[in-house]
Formats: C-alpha cells, sequence, structure tokens
C-alpha cells in the first residue's frame, strides 16, 4: 500500500481534533507535521490542544507541531469561536499535558522546508484560515510546483454561509489569504460547506464506536464523546440539527485520501475581500465561458453515508 505524506494545517478546535485522530489512526498515513492557525482559538491553544492530542493518540513516531500565524494578513482579529468550540477549543475537555514542545520554526518556513525536501510528495490539508499557506508562498513562489495536493476545509458555492450570509468561516477569517492561494496556482481542491453540511456524525455513531471501538482507541473514542457533546449543543442551537454535527474537517482530511467520495467540479474563482457584505465570499464564475478567476477543484457532492462510515472505522 502506497504511503501518503501529510501535514495538516489546523486552528485546533472540536472537528480538527476528529480530522487529527483519524488521521493519526488510518494506515498508510504519515503526518509529517502539524502547523497552527488562529481562528477557532489562538495560535498558541491550537498547537497545545495539538500536542495533547497527539499524546492522547501516541501514534508511534514524533509528529512535530510548529505555530503559525496569530493574526490574519491585514484584517484586524475579531475575536475566536469559543461559542463553537467551547473556551479552551475542545469543548471543554481536560486533556493531559504533553511534555512535547512546538518546533522552532514557523507554520510557513515548516510547510516551504517539508515540500522541499520531498517535492511532489507532501499533501497539505488545511482545516483554518489560509493565512500560514498565503505566507509560506511569500517565503517560495516555487511551492506551487512542490506539493502533490491542497485539500482546503473552506468556503461555499451553493449553500449559504456560516459566519456571514455567504461566507464560510475559514475563508471569513483570512479572505486577502484564501483569494493568493485559490488564484496561485496550487494545485487545490475546496472542501466547502455544500458538501460537510451534509456529512454529519451523530449520536447514534458515538454509541457503535462505544460498542464497538477498538481497545486501542477507547481513550480517543471517549474524548470524542465528550466534546462532541458541546459541538452537538451549538449544532442545535444554530443549524436545528438534532443530536448532530458536521464532519467539517474530517471530510476535507478523508476528501485528500479518498476523492472517490466527492463529486468536484472544476471552476474559476476568486475570494471577495472588498465587500460589506461580501468579504470571504468566494465567488465562482459559473457561466459558460468563465473569465474571472482561477481554475481550482471545488466539490459539489459527497457520498455521505460512506464518508462517515469511513470515518467510524478508523476507530474500530
Amino acid at each position: 500500500m502506497s504511503t501518503t505524506r501529510m501535514i495538516i494545517d489546523c486552528d485546533t478546535g472540536i472537528d480538527d481534533a476528529l480530522a487529527i485522530l483519524y488521521a493519526l489512526r488510518t494506515p498508510g498515513v504519515v503526518v509529517e507535521g502539524i502547523t497552527t492557525v488562529f481562528g477557532n482559538i489562538d495560535v498558541a491553544q491550537a498547537a497545545d490542544n495539538t500536542l495533547r492530542l497527539l499524546a492522547l493518540a501516541n501514534p508511534g513516531y514524533e509528529v512535530p507541531v510548529a505555530i503559525g500565524a496569530s493574526r490574519a494578513l491585514v484584517r484586524e482579529l475579531t475575536g475566536f469561536s469559543t461559542h463553537v468550540h467551547g473556551d479552551n477549543g475542545i469543548g471543554g475537555v481536560q486533556l493531559p499535558s504533553s511534555t512535547q514542545r512546538p518546533v522552532n520554526e514557523t507554520a510557513a518556513e515548516f510547510i516551504v522546508r517539508l515540500a522541499n525536501e520531498h517535492p511532489g510528495e507532501i499533501v497539505l490539508v488545511t482545516l483554518g484560515r489560509l493565512t500560514n499557506l498565503s505566507l509560506a508562498l511569500d517565503l517560495d513562489p516555487e511551492l506551487t510546483g512542490k506539493l502533490k495536493k491542497v485539500a482546503v476545509m473552506g468556503g461555499t458555492i451553493f449553500k449559504p454561509g456560516n459566519v456571514t450570509p455567504v461566507a464560510e468561516a475559514n475563508i471569513w477569517g483570512d479572505p486577502e489569504a484564501a483569494d493568493r492561494v485559490f488564484t496561485s496556482g496550487l494545485p487545490v481542491l475546496m472542501v466547502g460547506l455544500d458538501v460537510t453540511l451534509k456529512t454529519r456524525i451523530t449520536s447514534e455513531h458515538l454509541e457503535l464506536l462505544k460498542q464497538f471501538g477498538r481497545e486501542d482507541c477507547r481513550d480517543i473514542i471517549q474524548f470524542m464523546d465528550e466534546s462532541l457533546a458541546f459541538y452537538f449543543k451549538f449544532y442545535r442551537e444554530a443549524n436545528y440539527l438534532i443530536n448532530s454535527a458536521p464532519l467539517h474537517d474530517p471530510l476535507a482530511l478523508m476528501a485528500a485520501l479518498r476523492p472517490d467520495l466527492l463529486t468536484c467540479r472544476q471552476m474559476k474563482v476568486r475570494v471577495e475581500h472588498q465587500g460589506e457584505h461580501t468579504a470571504g465570499m468566494v465567488v465562482a464564475d459559473l457561466r459558460a465561458q468563465p473569465k474571472v478567476g482561477e481554475f481550482i477543484e471545488v466539490a459539489v457532492d459527497v457520498d455521505a453515508e460512506r464518508a462517515v462510515g469511513i470515518f467510524l472505522s478508523a476507530f474500530m
């Protein structure tokens, strides 16, 4: 079986945590590093959460953690998503602290170094703002030809936004960085709300995990159960979902490994960053002869049932 070398760039909240745990428990995936960015929580808390999750999962090899951007390229910081992810970003769950420390490189430096050491081999999965990747492009404009794939959790084309009527949180949080990445020529796959909202984990799924989960995943499953209780409460209040929540970040990560889960379309896109009501909107030129923007791959449909089944199977 071929091995996928992966860097996960995230703002370690609840669904980021699920994505990280999935990657660490999936055969054939080597997580070469995890880089953190501001978003759900501040960048240092995201790194601390990540180190605690690595200690919890105990992958059997060291996964370096690099701290990245603490704010957007040009925008002022407007606070964090504690109402969605809890004060500590992982639903208030207290995981034991880790003895591992973050590396001395910035996230952007780390991404550039690994892409140059393993050209054409690294799959980068971004689960937060695209600030770190934008900064990495500044450090090495040739990066566009060195990453195998960039799977981005973010954006929406046909569904409403989740922070504003038209903007999804990760793109809205740094639209200038997102526009830079989407127009850079990087091999981008955008996995946004069009597909993540259809892919939900439920309380019944958690019961299955508690019943049939592997012995070596017991602590992971307990963490998932506790942190998702907070997430379910938010989605009940915000989206009227009953004891369920979308697997936003895990789906983007799974899509990087299993493109067969998605139906995708090539679209020319730009990210709006001027508009009062439209900042963070991914504007797709859907005309017969699109002229605005650059082509990226956009996920427009998902085999949601199979995606959830594959996610759960990593722990069973």
